[in-house]
């Protein structure tokens, strides 16, 4: 049994590295175009670890106690053998997944399994010299692999202290295989992607671990319809184009529609999207807060800004689809995290990159937490600045570099033009537990490691930046907005507490002229706003509204598995198999019961319904992209 899982183990390292290194030959092009081998082979030793020690872990550690019973290693060999069997399987089946997809194989391919007659029937049709040389490797693999460890073969016994000893080393190295890495994330497939290549993003993955994580990540894919209601379909889409004011310009892509600018720019100006952690207007005196925020406070005189801002969600990555894809929110996990959104989703970087943007995105963190990097590099971004990539940071702590390190970073890609146009995101990260920011930087009141203090020093760190790019060359032909991604510490008696929801917003730069606008908006409003400040005509799927020439007096949002509405001073609430109730919101707490508006309940039902229909059928795309988008279904 010993013996006969080392040889496995073996095996696999051996097919699954030169399948990989097969298929990166085979798209050399690529490959070298974004880098090289080394990324792809590097990743893949950490994937195929991980994937390896899942199916050999147990006949590993039980190998000591159990190897010398011929039962035991009879179904350890059975065990091995069918995991050998899906790796051949998988990566049998991968080259010509490539050619019809663009990657490897993933949830499509156990999907298409709900439909065997008609899925079947097309393979035997369109491919049986393929089937054929597929079924022949397979089989030729299958007995490589029988001669290796297909064989039943009882194991020396072991001592006590040795079946012990060998159990603890094997433990701990499954244990470290299966993480991937000594730091508190584990490993993930958007830890190895590393280029704006979604399909070379695959290669470091083996077939099998794309398949079995792209269904893990499927449980975080709810319907609405079957916790909120149903409504047709074509209801849905109507009713949603007709609130966001759109005429759509597709059949294939629902809320595709032409977007023209207010502004004419001479020339294209840069935009920067400042997405701070955690800091709702519950700590910024302009917005009816506590005053922590001086800086906030002083930028929010100088800017557009949005006094009746709200955020989608209570998560960084609700925020982050909201304000980079204009994305609204519903009870499923965010776009971010969802696996058929990982390639082909639209955001703001695929717009810009066909007016001659380059994006990229700068995290003081690790970008692979919460699949940002993975999302980010398959859906237009061109570069990531995560903390490996910053130079001697000030200060690192749980969450990553400081924000002032991150703001360093940011300034310094900002002097440093490349010619073209870009198009930054960057997220802050010093507002979150465990409270850590470098020493020396606030008047720290009381214990320096409160969320008050961290709330001081995130203020400080972004007006320290703002003294600098004001001075700077990139001032006057850039566009900032600062918003934050949600509220920290989300709670209250109320279904939809309106008030933890309520966030900073604000736009500066390149002559942005001061307001204050008290009008009712969501974080979805603000990416269709920041196209039309640059002077962007484009046509894209997202449905909030253009601020600059459209009213708004509505924004919705998810707060566990409750959703509201609000529209003006009503508040819709959506409970999972309940009625829906209605409010007479008045800010900040006062909520009065009043009968359901039956209008009002058909706009906030659709909307909740959108995101999870358009996703499910990859309405949510550029025309461009939607071909590259297996399964895509034509709306009704």
């Amino acid at each position: 049994m010993r013996a006969t899982t080392l040889s496995f183990i073996l095996a696999s390292f051996c097919f699954l590295s030169a399948s990989r290194l097969a298929l990166c030959l085979w798209q050399w092009r690529r490959v070298q175009a974004a880098g090289g081998l080394w990324p792809i082979l590097k990743g893949g030793l950490r994937i195929d670890a991980a994937q390896i020690a899942m199916l050999a872990g147990i006949p590993l550690i039980l190998g000591p106690f159990l190897g010398h019973y011929q039962f035991a290693d009879t179904m350890a060999v059975g065990w091995l053998l069918a995991a050998w069997f899906l790796l051949v399987l998988l990566e049998a089946s991968t080259p010509q997944f490539i050619l019809e997809y663009d990657t490897r194989p993933n949830r499509l391919y156990v999907e298409y399994l709900k439909h065997p007659k008609e899925v079947f029937g097309m393979l035997w049709k369109g491919y049986r010299l393929v089937i054929a040389g597929a079924l022949l490797w397979v089989a030729l693999l299958m007995w490589a692999g029988y001669q290796c460890f297909g064989q039943v073969r009882a194991d020396a016994p072991l001592s006590g202290w040795q079946q012990v000893l060998y159990a603890l080393a094997a433990a701990l190295l499954v244990f470290l295989a299966i993480r991937g890495t000594l730091s508190h994330r584990p490993i993930n497939s958007s830890t190895v992607a590393y280029c704006g290549d979604g399909m070379l993003n695959t290669l470091p993955l083996n077939s099998l671990y794309s398949v079995l994580y792209a269904l893990y990540s499927m449980k975080n894919e709810r319907s609405a319809s079957d916790v909120y209601g149903k409504l047709p379909d074509a209801d849905i889409s109507a009713e949603v184009n007709l609130r966001a004011g759109i005429t759509p310009s597709s059949r294939d892509i629902p809320s595709l529609h032409l977007q023209e600018p207010t502004f004419n720019r001479p020339k294209p100006l840069n935009l920067v999207m400042i997405v701070e952690e955690s800091l709702g207007a519950q700590y910024v005196k302009n917005l009816g807060g506590r005053g922590l925020t001086p800086h906030i406070d002083q930028l929010a005189g100088e800017s557009w800004n949005f006094t009746q801002a709200y955020a989608t969600g209570t998560r960084s990555v609700r925020g982050l689809e909201a304000l980079v894809a204009g994305f609204p929110p519903t009870i499923s996990d965010a776009a971010l995290r969802l696996s058929g959104a990982q390639r082909n989703f639209y955001t703001l970087a695929q717009t810009l990159k066909q007016h001659g943007y380059r994006s990229r995105f700068i995290y003081g963190g690790e970008a692979h937490f919460d699949n940002m990097k993975s999302f980010f590099l398959g859906n237009g971004f061109d570069e990531l600045h995560d903390l490996p990539t910053f130079h001697k940071p000030a200060f690192v702590g749980t969450w990553g570099a400081s924000d002032e390190d991150m703001f360093n970073k940011l300034d310094a890609l900002l002097s440093d033009p490349s010619g073209q146009p870009s198009f930054t995101l960057a997220f802050s990260v010093s507002n979150h537990s465990p409270w850590e920011y470098p020493p020396g930087r606030i008047q720290a009141n009381g214990d320096p490691a409160t969320l008050d203090n961290s709330v001081r020093y995130a203020d400080w760190a972004l007006g320290q930046f703002f003294k600098k790019a004001k001075a700077s060359g990139y001032w006057e032909n850039t566009v900032f907005l600062v918003a934050a991604d949600h509220d920290s510490r989300v709670f209250g008696a109320n279904l939809v507490p309106l008030r933890h929801f309520h966030i900073p917003a604000l736009i500066l730069g390149a002559g942005i002229q001061p307001r204050q606008d008290k009008r009712i908006i969501s974080q979805i409003d603000l990416p269709p706003t920041l196209l039309s400040l640059l002077g962007i005509h484009s046509e894209h799927p997202m449905i909030g509204r253009d601020l600059t020439s459209t009213d708004s007096n509505r924004a919705m949002m998810q707060y566990g598995e409750n959703y509201g509405y609000l529209k003006g001073d009503r508040l819709l609430v959506l409970e999972p198999h309940r009625t829906p109730t209605q409010y007479r919101y008045a800010a900040p707490a006062s909520y009065t019961p009043e009968r359901v508006d039956d209008a009002l309940l058909k706009e906030a039902l659709s909307h909740v319904l959108w995101p999870a229909w358009v996703y499910k059928n990859h309405y949510y795309t550029l025309p461009q992209l939607q071909s590259a988008h297996p399964g895509s279904i034509s709306p009704p």
